[in-house]
């Protein structure tokens, strides 16, 4: 459903979150290793939700990655997935087909149709202090 970059890019950010919360800013080689990515392609896609201010990069000594309280609840996990994968888990076909649509619909058009609502609806009314929260209590795992 979501692209490895999409996948690791979710998983940083509930990190970056979950450490925002006890006041520590994490660096690219942490975040990494959290979340078990290459840290080439972790710093790319760190870039990126950077660049979309959803997550805040200091600079310097004692710099790193950070999520300001007051916005985690705010933050949707739509607005991570947008900026990494765009829309097409919102407006995709399930097969891949560049063209279908209700007037020409793929072999799995109706049945995807409701798949991809259930998600849109899950993705925009997610906020990532929920996640957060969950990683912090123990509750919920970035890793085996």
């Amino acid at each position: 459903m979501f692209s490895k970059t999409c996948e690791y890019g979710i998983r940083a950010t509930i990190f970056i979150a979950s450490e925002s919360y006890q006041n520590n800013r994490v660096g690219l080689r942490d975040i990494a290793k959290k979340i078990d990515s290459p840290e080439a392609f972790t710093a790319k896609i760190l870039q990126i939700l950077s660049r979309d201010n959803i997550i805040h990069s200091i600079k310097g000594v004692g710099g790193g990655f950070e999520i300001p309280k007051e916005t985690m609840s705010q933050i949707k996990l739509s607005q991570i997935v947008t900026a990494l994968d765009g829309d097409r888990v919102f407006t995709g076909c399930g097969l891949g087909l560049s063209h279908c649509s209700e007037d020409h619909p793929c072999p799995v058009h109706d049945k995807f149709k409701s798949i991809r609502n259930e998600l849109a609806f899950m993705l925009e009314n997610t906020n990532l202090e929920e996640l957060a929260m969950g990683i912090k209590s123990g509750d919920t795992f970035l890793r085996y």
